[in-house]
């Protein structure tokens, strides 16, 4: 891609092609449409459908689809070509306003969580106005709401749209006692995402990455991260071409890809985009996600979105930024000397006080528990890390001090040092201007957490609004909701035993599994949180619940029933081959009183995960099968091994 500019949104129905394809009443009437989140009227819909054909037929576009992200954690379409019948034996491509605005996919076949039963099958995908229609391998991609007939929520997009008014409606309440004419207060986001890329040809020889996108079985390499060498490192030719492709798509997509790297673990690398609105961040991400596996399949590659891909180093996270924006364009997180920064600050700390179990909620998984607590990973106790300064303005200690000059050799310029660090270990921390959450798996959607932030702060920001609108000082309300909340800050090392020894003690959250975590998503006050601002029905909550426990179970199962596979019919084989090339040598008793005991646990363990399909049953057979690699020959083994992997394609 030679002009990144002109190609750039070069597939997208955006501002710029809706204003030169429409009539100017109508695309005045669209764009007021997007900005206020409201559907559009027939005439409008039909003559925007119309000229939304013609746009993407001359992209060579053949189909259509509503694109929706319903509760599997990817996307779903379904295609419908362009062509109708003229009433000769001809055909004409056509694509009317209802067309463009519902279409109906089977409810039925969705996780509901019994919302739906099978012979109800009607559901509607609803066109989301806020969101730009875009090209994706030829077939003209509408985002839209996903629900069920009784107009229960069944997708990620629909809370969030809704979870994004909520907060809308909150913040201009506190912005209208501070004197701000803002019409629209916006929650934004950025996300950064990791994954590892390795050679397909290792992959597909790996049942275990195959069917549950992890490795079930590994011993450590002499050599993994612990030398760090491939962080930020040069980039192997094969990544920094995979890379190059996955940035010209995502561009012409509208996506704003910015930074790629190469992470710390081999064969791991992160890619982060510009901020956006939390709702296009979302349909962004998905795009993301699904270029990076599509762009590694054409270069003989795997993308692994598993959050723990490989025991022993760095898992995969996907690190949300979130502020909040007005449509002044005002930062309402930049850090400044006055009322209205210090009472959001405090807004999104009594937020994330009252509700850490549920942010906890939207970042649980069987595959994030691996991840969780270690590898740069923060842990499941939630705390917000504000920095030194920033919890010394808020404890009234002294106000904010310009930050000071490193010192440097003279060849080299001075740089301002900001006012406070950055702490990997912490799940929810100050970063400037933003927070960033860091606790998110990388497999997931971004919607979930920022449901439960945007619904979060709104409440909390619904109480100081009440304050406020009762004649509380504000100055004296950013006091007293800091010392009510001030127990979720800590600054500290997040891994320390000292501090879980501590966050007891405050009666912090520290929901250690996913199954404990899962559970709080129904709790009275969460209901209630939800009910209140209008962003999911108790029956959706209940839905939902039993959505994410009957994913989790059928993880483990998958995974017990793959290991089960591998060990009886490729490990224990191996086992016995290289028992007889023993057999007659003078080796023969050493490795027999090795092997002999590890068979035999190996039995038991077999007979344990048979009968369960536990989390400890599944770790116990791993650490055997993994002591029994590292005494069968290579060449005997029937997987690669990490080594191999990683050697193949570190770009080390």
């Amino acid at each position: 891609m030679k002009d990144i500019s002109s190609n750039f949104g070069s597939m997208v129905f955006n501002g710029a092609v809706m204003k030169a394809k429409l009539p100017a009443s109508v695309y005045k009437a669209l764009r007021e449409t997007m900005r206020k989140g409201r559907t559009l009227d027939p005439a409008t819909a039909s003559t925007v459908a119309a000229a939304m054909k013609d746009w993407a037929i001359e992209k060579g576009a053949t189909h259509f689809t509503h694109w929706f992200q319903p509760m599997t954690g990817i996307t779903a379409e379904k295609h419908e070509s362009f062509i109708e019948r003229d009433g000769t034996d001809r055909a004409i491509m056509a694509f009317s306003g209802k067309n463009l605005i519902q279409g109906e996919p089977d409810a039925s076949s969705f996780p509901s969580g019994g919302l739906r039963c099978t012979f109800e099958a009607r559901g509607y995908t609803v066109w989301d106005t806020t969101s730009y229609a875009f090209i994706k391998d030829g077939v003209l991609c509408i985002p839209t709401a996903f629900c069920s007939y009784n107009g229960e929520a069944l997708d990620m997009k629909t809370p969030l749209l809704r979870s994004m008014e909520a907060l809308n409606t909150q913040a201009l309440r506190v912005l209208r006692h501070l004197g701000s004419d803002a019409q629209r207060v916006t929650a934004n986001v950025g996300a950064e995402q990791e994954y590892f890329l390795i050679d397909k040809e290792m992959f597909l020889k790996r049942p275990d990455l195959i069917n549950c996108g992890r490795t079930l079985f590994g011993a450590p390499p002499p050599k993994g991260q612990e030398t760090y060498d491939h962080y930020f490192g040069s980039l192997n030719p094969r990544v920094s071409a995979f890379m190059k492709e996955v940035d010209e798509e995502l561009w012409k997509l509208g996506v704003y890809a910015k930074t790629r790297h190469n992470e710390v673990a081999p064969c791991q690398h992160e890619l982060a985009v510009i901020f956006t609105t939390s709702n296009i961040a979302t349909d962004h991400n998905q795009l993301v996600m699904e270029t990076l596996k599509a762009t590694a399949n054409r270069h003989n590659l795997a993308c692994l979105l598993h959050e723990k891909p490989f025991a022993g180093v760095n898992g995969s996270g996907k690190h949300n930024n979130w502020s909040l924006s007005t449509d002044t364009g005002e930062n309402l997180l930049e850090p400044k000397d006055d009322a209205k920064f210090l009472l959001f600050l405090v807004a999104v700390i009594k937020a994330v006080d009252e509700y850490q179990d549920l942010l906890r909620v939207s970042c649980a998984s069987a595959g994030n528990d691996h991840r969780l607590g270690g590898h740069e990973a923060p842990p499941a106790i939630m705390s917000i890390y504000l920095g030194d300064e920033l919890t010394s303005i808020l404890e009234n200690e002294g106000k904010s001090t310009p930050a000071d000059f490193c010192a440097l050799p003279n060849a080299l310029p001075a740089f301002k040092r900001d006012n406070t660090d950055r702490n990997r270990t912490s799940p929810f921390a100050f970063t400037g201007n933003k927070f960033e959450f860091r606790m998110l798996g990388s497999s997931f959607s971004v919607a979930g957490s920022n449901i439960v932030l945007n619904t979060a702060v709104a409440d909390a920001l619904c109480q100081l609004a009440d304050a406020l609108d009762g004649g509380k000082d504000c100055a004296a309300l950013i006091k007293e909701t800091f010392e009510a909340h001030k127990r979720i800050i800590f600054n500290g090392d997040n891994y320390s035993k000292e501090w879980a020894a501590e966050a007891a003690r405050r009666g912090l959250s520290n929901l250690k599994t996913t199954p404990e975590a899962i559970s709080q998503l129904i709790a009275e006050k969460n209901v209630t949180l939800y009910e209140s601002h209008g962003v999911f029905t108790k029956a959706e909550l209940n839905s939902r619940h039993d959505i994410r426990m009957e994913a989790y179970e059928k993880t483990l199962h998958i995974e017990a029933l793959t290991m089960l596979d591998i060990t009886k019919t490729a490990i224990i084989p191996a086992i016995l081959d290289y028992e007889n090339k023993l057999t007659n040598t003078a080796l023969a008793n050493f490795i027999s009183d090795r092997l002999t005991p590890l068979t035999e646990t190996l039995v038991k363990n077999i007979q344990a995960l048979e009968s369960a399909a536990l989390p400890e049953n599944i770790k116990a057979l791993r650490a055997t099968v993994d002591a029994l690699e590292l005494i069968i020959p290579r060449n005997s083994w029937p997987m690669p091994t990490y080594g191999e992997i990683f050697a193949s394609f570190s770009g080390l």
